[in-house]
Formats: C-alpha cells, structure tokens, sequence
C-alpha cells in the first residue's frame, strides 16, 4: 500500500512577499538589520530627549534616558541577554506609564503646585518684577530688529551709545553679539531669521508681552518694543534684595519676605502671587479635613460615591442574574434574538449614550418630560435627589449588560448533573437556586463584582456626562456638586474653576487609591472562602 502525496495549491502574491521576508529575517544578517534599525529609531529618540532635556537643565532626567538608552544598546546587541530581551520593553513601559505616575502623583500630593505655585523660585521673581514694571521716563530709544529661531522671539538692539549689536530673548538676558548693520543699524545676527516689517506688524500682541531682560540682575529692569522698531527701559516698581531673599515695593515701602510658604509674604499676610512650587509636607491632607469648606463638599462626596458604587454593582449584578436566568432557559424561543437586544446598551461608547440620556432628561424639551409625562417639568438633572436616581438609572441601564453577559457564562459552566442531584434529592427551584446555583455563580462572579465596584467608584464619564457634577454645592471653596464622586471632584480641583490646586487634589487621589485598595484586598480575601465551594 503505497502513501498519496496530495498537491498543494500554488502560494499567492502576498503569501511569497511573506515567505520571503520571513526568511530574510530568520538569517542572521536579517535580524541583525532589523536589529539596527529598531535601535537606531530608540537612539534617535533618546538623543532628541537628552537635547530637550539639557536646554532645560533636567539633569536628573537627563541622566536616567542616558543610563537607560545605554542599557537597552547593551542588552540588544549581547548575545546571551535572551530573557532580559522580552523582558526590557515591558518594563521600561510599565516605570514609565505606572511607577512614575505614581510616584509623581504622590509628590505632587505633598507640594502646593497649582495656581500661583507651578514654576520656580527665580521664574516667580522675574514674572513678579516684569509684572510690575513702568517705562523709565528719561529712557533713550533703542533701535530694534524683531528676529526669529525654531518659533522663539528675540530683540536685536542697537545700543545708542556704543553702537554694540545686542541680543536677547524673555529668557536670556541682552548679550552682545556679532550682527550685520544698514545705515547703522543691527539688522541680522547669524543663526537667526529676520523678521520683515510686515511680518512684525501681524506679532503686536506677542511683542507687547515680548521683555527682554537688560542684564542678569532683574532689578536692571527689561527693554521693550511694542512697535517692533524702537525699544526703550523698563523698571520695575518692586526691587529684589538677593542678600535678604525679599523683594520691596518702592512706592509703599512694604517688604515681602521668604518665609517658607512658596511666596513672598508681608507682616500682614499679604502674599504677593505667582509664588514657586515647595514641599508643604501633610499640608494638603490636613487642609482637606479641617478646612470647612472643603470638609463638608468631602464629606458629602465620599458618602455618595460608596453609595453609588454600591447600588451600582447591586442593581446591575442582580438584573443581569436576572435576564441570565430567565434566558438560559431552553425551552424559551427566539432568546438569541433577545440575547442580542439586552447586550445593545454594552455595544455602544458609554459617554455618547451618557449624552443621549442627558438630552432625553432635559427638563425643558427632553423625550421624558415631553413624551413620557406630558409636558411636564421634572428637574431630572438639577434637582440633588432627582440627579442622583437620574445618574442610577443611567448605570443600571449601562451597566447590566456586562453582569448579564458573565453571569449567563457563569450558569452555563454549572454542570448540569449538579441541578439534577439536587432535584432528585427533593430541592424545589428556589432552593436550587439559592444552595446551589447561586454560590457557585458568585465563585466566578466575585471578583469581577469586585472590579465593578472599583470601575463605579471611579466612573468618571457618566458624571461628567450627564451631570457634569451639578447642581453644585453653595459656599464651598471647591467647584463641587451634588453628584460629584471622588474622582471628578479631583478634576474639578485640579482643571477648573479660577484656582487651580494640584497638589490638593493628588492628595485627595492618594486617599481615593487607599481606600480602594483596601476594599479590594478585603474583598478578595472575603472570596477566598468561596473557592472551597470548587
């Protein structure tokens, strides 16, 4: 009996191209181009970071993409490095996108950057001086040429006195330079582009907030050209003391001094803003709970969002058990048809069906009250309790189909033998259900309830969706509302309103990652004992 070779089918275009770059790659001189391409686009990026991060001084920085760029070259280039040549991609993502976010978020916790505190102590002194600064009234008139380079603004002077070509940036002080003149006048410096007249006249807003500093002693004052033609001196009103760390405001004769807080401060208080980014220590969790106006909008917050968690995972959990059961019925027709019905909430984005239900809740001309009830006028959206049931409603509707999908999965891994046991035995549906369905459902269903409860205590998209937060609280400090959970009362703190505190609300995000975190690890532990049901 002799074996029949079948024919195989002629490869197709496509099926040849990749025949023939496996095989290219598969040779050593393949993988190795491979190699020194995909090297060569990491060194090309790291190269580009360490320039940014040299021009703006970040040693710390600059020297951890140096020692990692290093690394990574070693690694891929030795031969013996397998394990760690799977491994170093990952672990470089998982510092960059979760340690470091971490650990940043935690510090900032611990400082009092925000507004007013987001720069440096010598940013804040010059920001301080140049703000208040007036045209010395005897001041020469300095010829000027607007230059550019990679999109920075610079002032090319011509000193009246000397005849010296200076130049000099918001950020650098005016240096002499070698400069090409016409009729006496600096009109180009090599490395720079010059900017023509009808180019300057689009840039009068740039330029009338455009201040170049005189010298590096800021109480030397700045040189301005709102024209972009002639320039004159600008002294500031405030003079800063190196020796005594304060600054003088020579009309008053006050002294605002460095008294630690990140600003400088007068006897009577008052601080003089922006001030600079300091560690304040517990500061901000102190603040948070003796502070009474932000204390009680906390308070309130954090009692609805463990609230709204839980009669979110609640309500969505046993509705979903619900439908499971009703549709794992066999001898129920068309239930695929229905299957797919239930699952269309879960099919579409979260935050457009968000949308949509604030629309049909719309007091004024939403489907509900229009249709529904008529015409009638129920506040859905800015009424506090009705807001609340509102946002319920939403969840539920939202999150069901996710319950009813794992629990119709989790009924049909029971084995059936189990159920006929149990009816043999004398057990009526209920109690069928109650002994023996149901802890073995929650065996699966545990810790994804778990993971619900964590999803819901964050959910920021259906808050700020449909909501948005409000109605908002009265006489608070902090733009915060009725339904406003943990997560996005941090982003009201940290991105709106007129203050902008970021260091309060990384504080409040440390304590939103305790809590969490300790109902999760309570949690699971609580479902280990349901795993001696298996």
């Amino acid at each position: 009996m002799t074996d029949t070779v079948e024919p195989t089918a002629p490869l197709t275009k496509r099926q040849r191209q990749a025949a023939k770059i496996a095989e290219a790659a598969s040779s050593p001189i393949g993988w190795l181009l491979l190699k020194i391409l995909l090297l060569a686009v990491v060194d090309a990026i790291a190269v580009y970071a360490a320039f940014v991060l040299y021009m703006h001084q970040e040693w710390l920085i600059l020297a951890l993409v140096i020692a990692v760029t290093v690394f990574v070259n070693y690694i891929y280039f030795s031969r013996r490095r397998v394990p760690a040549k799977y491994l170093t991609p990952g672990i470089i993502f998982l510092v960059v996108f979760q340690v470091f976010t971490l650990l940043y978020t935690g510090y900032i916790g611990f400082t009092n950057y925000g507004t007013g505190h987001n720069g440096s102590k010598g940013q804040a002194i010059s920001s301080l001086l140049a703000s208040a600064q007036e045209r010395v009234e005897d001041s020469p008139t300095y010829p000027v040429t607007v230059v550019e380079q990679f999109g920075t603004y610079g002032l090319l002077v011509t000193d009246p006195d000397s005849g010296d070509a200076l130049l000099g940036t918001a950020d650098q002080p005016l240096q002499q330079v070698q400069a090409e003149f016409d009729g006496g006048k600096a009109v180009a410096v090599d490395g720079w582009t010059t900017l023509p007249l009808a180019t300057v006249f689009t840039l009068s807003e740039q330029l009338e907030n455009l201040a170049v500093p005189f010298s590096d002693d800021p109480n030397d004052g700045s040189l301005r050209a709102p024209d972009g033609q002639s320039g004159y001196l600008y002294v500031s009103t405030l003079e800063y003391d190196a020796d005594a760390d304060a600054i003088t405001d020579t009309r008053t004769g006050t002294v605002y001094a460095d008294i630690g807080t990140g600003a400088f401060t007068a006897e009577n208080g008052e601080e003089l803003l922006p001030g600079w980014q300091v560690t304040v220590g517990f500061d901000n969790f102190v603040r948070a709970v003796t502070d009474a106006s932000i204390r009680g909008p906390l308070i309130s917050v954090t009692i609805w969002t463990f609230v709204f968690a839980i009669i979110s995972v609640a309500t969505t959990f046993f509705l979903g058990l619900l439908l499971a059961l009703v549709f794992n019925n066999t001898r129920m027709r068309f239930r695929n048809g229905y299957r797919i019905i239930m699952i269309l909430p879960y099919a579409f984005p979260a935050f457009l069906s968000a949308l949509v239900w604030a629309g049909m809740m719309n007091e004024s001309f939403g489907f509900i009250n229009q249709v529904i009830f008529g015409g009638a006028d129920i506040p859905w959206l800015t009424d506090p309790t009705l807001a609340k049931v509102s946002i319920l409603i939403v969840n539920l509707w939202l999150g069901f189909p996710y319950m009813f999908l794992v629990c119709m999965g989790a009924l049909q891994g029971i084995p059936e033998d189990v159920n006929e046991a149990a009816v043999m035995d004398g057990a009526n549906p209920w109690q069928v259900f109650r002994r023996i369905k149901l802890p073995l459902l929650l065996v699966t269903v545990a810790p994804l309830l778990i993971s619900s409860f964590a999803f819901n205590f964050n959910n920021f998209n259906l808050i700020y969706m449909l909501t948005n937060g409000g109605p908002r609280f009265s006489d608070v400090s902090i733009p915060v509302g009725h339904t406003d959970i943990l997560i996005s009362m941090v982003y009201k703190v940290a991105f709106t309103g007129q203050t902008r505190d970021y260091g309060l609300a990384s504080a409040f995000t440390i304590l939103i990652f305790i809590v969490v975190a300790t109902i999760s690890i309570i949690s699971f532990r609580k479902t280990k004992a349901l795993e001696e049901l298996n």
